[in-house]
């Protein structure tokens, strides 16, 4: 069963709904997800294991990356070259902001580029203000994740 985004605009906000049932709904969520906002910045958030990952590996098997490294879980950040530059940045790890800062997130974010960020809280402050956020939930006694999308655009 394939995915089915309903859109509910208000005003300079803009949310997305998406309901995943399998793996081929995933790749159409991901295709959806680039074709409305490009370049920017995405900040991934939800449970341990709910499927972060797993969507940013498919986001960038649509954007023409065929060698995903797996979450930067270790190194905090993966730099992918393909049409533009596209960071995987795993946050669970980093403890403060001082740690944000000494690997040079305040600088990275300049970059016009694709960034998929895992665990975004950990690094809210580091953060432009126009972030494209992505929260997934898994139902409950059910493989269904709902994926919902927020962007506010502001300049």
């Amino acid at each position: 069963m394939e995915g089915k985004p309903s859109f509910a605009v208000n005003f300079c906000s803009f949310t997305m709904i998406i309901e995943i049932e399998n793996e081929s709904a995933l790749k159409q969520a991901a295709e959806k997800l680039i074709s409305t906002f490009g370049l920017g910045v995405y900040a991934f958030k939800g449970d341990m294991g709910v499927g972060k990952t797993t969507f940013i590996r498919n986001i960038l098997h649509h954007l023409g990356i065929a060698d995903f490294e797996g979450s930067p879980t270790f190194a905090i950040i993966q730099c992918y070259e393909g049409t533009n530059l596209i960071y995987h940045l795993d946050c669970y790890r980093i403890e403060n902001q001082a740690e944000g800062f000494d690997i040079g997130l305040f600088e990275l974010f300049t970059d016009s580029a694709y960034f998929f960020i895992e665990w975004p809280e950990k690094i809210e402050s580091f953060l432009p203000t126009n972030v494209i956020w992505v929260y997934i939930r898994k139902e409950e006694h059910s493989e269904k994740r709902i994926i919902e999308i927020t962007h506010d655009n502001q300049p």
